[in-house]
């Protein structure tokens, strides 16, 4: 087991709660665009104005508490296992540390498939308590109370009680082939990351090659790329794994893309994506800048601990 796969572990989960927290209302509300079909078809501004008198201020927030155990379970695995697979490509071979476009996309396709497969039941729950909200805002009219929120063990009791243990991987398929996202995020920001290092080292750079400001730009393009290309199925895997009405006549992601374009028009597989975007692009952009700083301190601390408690065995 590589104890610096674990650093880089600790490190993308503390980073991704970070990003999460400063951009949750963000992934809420496109959760909520991608959940509606034609007849509700709303601007993101109704949208946002429909939730806060129905729900308050608070309901923007709904779901935070299992996004954050998703996102730390979410990078967690991901950087372990990238980490991991990078590893072993490393010292597979001398001298040449940096990773090609295809060892990059290999890496990244082994820790999304494995990342997927892990966190999505965790997903599952956080779109079903981001989407509860939305009867009750047709029911506004009825009452001026704002609806019950249910909590991350609540809500996995009922998914687990109306549709039993099966809706806990509700949304797995399109999830799967959405393994491409990180791989495509992953990749560019490698090779961008490459080309940059290359440049400055021709350009006999004194100092740090890369700074936070160049991560963060890095992570925001990267995801810009990856989320842009793949969010028509982002929309279907968030009707499934809501338990959308409209989603139970989905055969297949591919049969869902479908239906939704001949019922809703190409519009409707990119319903909530400028909020998408904007969410995904700061998430990266912040999860990139931040996980170097934690990855850095989860080291210093590690080793500061099993070096100080315990023999020095670990080579962090």
């Amino acid at each position: 087991m590589s104890n610096d796969s674990i650093v880089h572990a600790v490190a993308g989960a503390a980073g991704g709660i970070l990003a999460m927290t400063a951009t949750y209302p963000l992934v809420f509300i496109s959760t909520r665009a991608a959940n509606e079909t034609k007849n509700e078809n709303k601007s993101t501004y109704r949208t946002v104005v429909d939730i806060l008198r129905s729900e308050g201020l608070l309901g923007l927030y709904n779901g935070l508490s299992s996004s954050l155990l998703g996102i730390a379970v979410t990078n967690g695995v991901y950087y372990y296992f990238y980490e991991s697979t990078k590893g072993v490509i490393v010292r597979s071979r001398n001298g040449i540390k940096a990773l090609s476009t295809f060892e990059s996309m290999l890496a990244g396709l082994i820790a999304g498939s494995a990342t997927t497969v892990i966190s999505n039941p965790i997903w599952v729950i956080q779109t079903a308590q981001t989407v509860s909200g939305m009867d009750a805002v047709v029911a506004k009219a009825s009452t001026s109370s704002p609806p019950k929120r249910l909590g991350v063990l609540a809500t996995a009791a009922r998914l687990l009680h109306t549709d039993g243990p099966a809706a806990f991987f509700r949304g797995l398929g399109p999830a799967l082939v959405l393994v491409v996202n990180p791989v495509l995020q992953y990749t560019v920001f490698e090779q961008l990351k490459n080309a940059l290092v290359r440049r400055r080292r021709m350009a006999r750079r004194t100092g740090a090659l890369l700074t936070d400001w160049d991560f963060f730009l890095l992570g925001a393009i990267s995801k810009l790329v990856a989320t842009g290309i793949t969010y028509p199925y982002i929309v279907v895997k968030s009707r499934l794994q809501a338990g959308h009405a409209a989603a139970a006549r989905y055969h297949s992601a591919l049969h869902g893309l479908r239906l939704i374009i001949a019922e809703e028009g190409f519009g409707g597989i990119y319903k909530g994506v400028a909020s998408k975007l904007l969410q995904s692009v700061l998430t990266a952009a912040i999860l990139f800048a931040s996980q170097r700083r934690f990855y850095e301190l989860t080291k210093k601390v590690a080793s500061l601990f099993f070096c100080q408690s315990y023999p020095c065995f670990f080579n962090f």
